[in-house]
């Protein structure tokens, strides 16, 4: 079986892969060893481990480089956070993924919200967007199409109109080639299992302190779980805690 295929084979609604995202190939080769079934990177961790913001201020040549030693560092599939794809237009898009493809990754995030602006790109839109990636990948990249909806409205304001609008995304982008929908932010269980039940694509949520534990995720139906740039804030919260030890003696 391919790595692609052994990728996808992974998401299982109920029984939910789980990625402790990392941001190098030091930190991949570290989760591998302690029992990942897949590598996937969050966008803040590695903007952060390289001196920049999130939101594509890290430069796309170093993201691709990172790529390429985290996938020659581990024997996993090697997921990246692509975020929206260092592009708006369709053609440049499915330029930039076909050179994320080109360094093994076997798939990607790509993200709905207006990077450096505000907002959600329109339905439509993304929709294009998300076809002119599948075209340029073909069919086994694992395109895991993120919706920021729940993101950008206060946990209050997550409800029955959000979830409609979201499901209708999700709907949707699994209609032009997604491989997976995520919707990191929301943990309200009741209303991520409609997501679940509504959306035709494996569902991946995000697990972060106070969030929902692993199993009751996987009971409202999801079959992934990223931690996000949990880990590396807990890295580096235990570096400055060792520095500021040797400081002190």
């Amino acid at each position: 079986m391919s790595r692609f295929a052994t990728f996808a084979a992974l998401h299982v609604r109920g029984t939910p892969v789980i990625l402790f995202n990392a941001w190098d190939a030091g930190s991949a080769k570290v989760v591998a060893k302690a029992g990942a079934t897949a590598i996937a990177t969050g966008s803040w961790s590695v903007a952060a481990a390289n001196g920049h913001d999130d939101g594509e201020a890290l430069p796309i040549a170093v993201l691709l480089e990172t790529a390429r030693r985290i996938v020659a560092s581990v024997d996993l599939p090697v997921s990246i956070d692509f975020e929206g794809g260092y592009a708006v237009s369709p053609g440049d898009l499915a330029a930039n993924v076909a050179r994320l493809k080109g360094t093994g990754a076997i798939g990607c995030n790509f993200e709905d919200q207006v990077v450096g602006g505000e907002g959600l790109h329109g339905i439509e839109a993304q929709g294009t967007r998300i076809a002119a990636m599948r075209n340029a990948v073909g069919t086994d990249f694992f395109i895991n199409a993120r919706t920021d909806i729940f993101l950008q409205a206060a946990p209050d304001a997550h409800d029955a109109a959000k979830v409609a609008e979201a499901v209708a995304r999700g709907r949707a982008y699994a209609g032009v080639g997604a491989s997976g929908f995520f919707v990191p932010g929301l943990v309200d269980l009741d209303l991520l299992g409609q997501v679940c039940r509504e959306v035709p694509l494996p569902v991946n949520a995000m697990a972060f302190p106070g969030a929902p534990s692993a199993d009751a995720f996987a009971r409202a139906g999801v079959a992934r779980i990223s931690h996000g740039p949990g880990p590396y804030r807990i890295a580096m919260a235990a570096l400055e805690d060792a520095a500021r030890t040797a400081y002190a003696a």
